[in-house]
């Protein structure tokens, strides 16, 4: 890669993120946003809500873009941030401000010792007078002379700067711990801190699985078992519920419209017009009867699995990691998520069936390593503009153009390489999905994806390192800037859940009645 191409590169992410922060500014102003930009505000009341807001009319400050809000989201200190959002959330700052400290310092070290070090050398011919049409790798340790007393430096700046991150980690961790402590002791104790999943229950014919289980429990833990809830299969109560809940918002809503016009409603996209009060009455009085009569058969659908509450966390972790029986595939015990962080599909899965998953998964997992080669290799071959014309001939005129060559070999790499990259974690959830877990949480842990093949011979990885690092090393300088510029701040825009705001309130006249305060995915931060 040549230096202009870097430069266009470098021109084109700043330019986006200076759009979306625009973008941004603006658009967080505007009430009928309000569930984008501040769904927690919307969900705790603490403003007014969109309908309301809009009859306030045109205000022309909305439309200009501000810069406040960069200081003022700096201003809170940890404890307020963590009254408000919870210990997750506080971490995930702290890694930026980790990322800022040691890409500041390598920064220093890069740009002050290491960049004048790699340009004075002679190993590569430059030409001063056409510098900008020149490959980076004047400016990398390739053009450091072979056995010159410099590359001691970029042997002692390598230790220097593991050093400076290794004691970066060991302060964070520390810190991070004492406040994981410290919050664990002043929170409340949770019910889930006292219970236990136990799964491959045992229940012979003619007996109850939850008269096998109070048996047991009561013979071996008599003094520490407090209860236990039963497992069923629920999933069409649930789906029951949650149609009741919705209509009933919307009947809320209906009620609290002033104009009586408004409670009429074209009934589908193409039926009369009918009185929605009246409509969405008779349709909530339909799920209240269907739901008490499937309450009124729960009992005949036990599953195999329980949650088994103790008097005290020891008792509960005792019983959590001592083997309950003598089959191991039987009476298995794990930690109990928390009520809103359950995964129920794989409750009543057996022992077997669990494995079969896991390891379909890591053939899926294996596949999916081997398909990621395909962007790779395509994102290779735009890096390089000779190996371009190779694969596509045709193209060498319109490669010729300055502008063209910049783009494609400068920015289009790392914009595909981002783009795939973001397949991966919604790939990565489907497939935890199905590998048997029984919480939200341990799902979005994911899988790492490493490289095995390398580990086979390790007596050559000092020498493919030192031929692919500085050969890659233009390209993950724009892959950085793209991955840190504009994807940071397409995540700050909020592009996905914009448009699908924006065409709701198209089809629906408003945004649905169901919202929920959406959380940060964690997991899907490569950046």
């Amino acid at each position: 890669m040549i230096l202009s191409a870097l430069l266009t590169s470098v021109g084109i992410n700043l330019g986006l993120c200076l759009l979306f922060f625009t973008l941004y500014s603006i658009l967080k102003k505007q009430p009928s946003n309000a569930k984008v930009y501040a769904p927690r505000s919307v969900a705790a009341k603490e403003k007014e809500s969109p309908s309301e807001t809009e009859a306030n009319g045109f205000n022309f400050e909305r439309l200009l873009p501000t810069a406040g809000w960069v200081t003022r989201a700096w201003q809170p200190s940890e404890d307020q941030f963590l009254s408000v959002t919870s210990l997750d959330a506080v971490v995930f700052m702290r890694i930026f401000v980790f990322s800022l400290r040691v890409f500041g310092f390598a920064g220093i070290i890069g740009v002050f010792v290491l960049l004048p070090i790699n340009f004075l050398g002679t190993q590569l011919e430059v030409d001063f007078s056409d510098l900008t049409n020149k490959s980076l790798d004047s400016f990398s340790i390739s053009n450091v002379d072979d056995g010159s007393n410099w590359l001691w430096v970029h042997f002692c700046a390598a230790y220097i700067f593991s050093a400076f991150v290794c004691y970066l980690l060991y302060n964070e961790y520390s810190y991070i711990s004492s406040r994981r402590i410290a919050h664990f002791n002043s929170s409340k104790p949770q019910p889930n801190q006292f219970t236990v999943l136990v799964r491959g229950i045992p229940v012979p014919s003619g007996s109850s699985c939850s008269e096998i289980i109070e048996n047991f429990f009561t013979e071996y833990y008599s003094s520490t078992y407090l209860s236990h809830t039963m497992v069923r299969r629920t999933s069409k109560l649930q789906r029951l519920t949650k149609d009741v809940d919705k209509v009933h918002r919307t009947l809320a809503r209906i009620k609290s419209e002033k104009d009586p016009q408004q409670r009429f409603k074209r009934d589908g996209l193409f039926g009369r017009k009918v009185d929605a009060l009246d409509h969405y009455g008779k349709k909530l009085d339909d799920l209240e009867d269907t739901v008490r009569l499937e309450q009124s058969s729960l009992a005949g659908k036990e599953v195999s699995a329980a949650f088994v509450s103790f008097k005290s966390r020891l008792a509960a972790a005792v019983a959590l990691h001592i083997q309950q029986g003598t089959n191991p595939t039987e009476w298995v015990t794990e930690s109990a998520p928390e009520p809103q962080d359950v995964h129920w599909p794989f409750f009543s899965s057996s022992f077997i069936k669990r494995w079969i998953c896991k390891l379909v998964v890591l053939v899926a997992y294996a596949a999916l390593t081997i398909l990621y080669l395909i962007p790779v290799v395509i994102v290779q071959g735009l890096a390089n503009l000779s190996t371009l014309e190779t694969w596509f001939p045709f193209l060498t005129s319109i490669l010729t153009l300055t502008v063209v060559s910049q783009v494609i070999t400068g920015y289009l790499p790392s914009l595909i390489l981002q783009l795939f990259l973001k397949l991966v974690p919604p790939i990565m959830i489907v497939l935890s999905s199905v590998e048997g877990y029984i919480s939200f949480s341990q799902i979005q842990k994911g899988t790492a994806l490493y490289r095995f093949d390398i580990l086979l011979e390790p007596k050559k990885i000092p020498g493919l390192l030192a031929d692919a690092v500085p050969a890659q090393a233009s390209f993950f300088i724009s892959y950085v800037v793209t991955s840190g510029w504009t994807s940071v701040s397409s995540e700050l825009f909020r592009m996905i859940p914009l448009i699908f705001s924006i065409i709701k309130r198209l089809f629906s006249g408003k945004d649905s009645d169901e919202f929920e305060v959406p959380s940060i995915s964690y997991h899907s931060e490569n950046s």
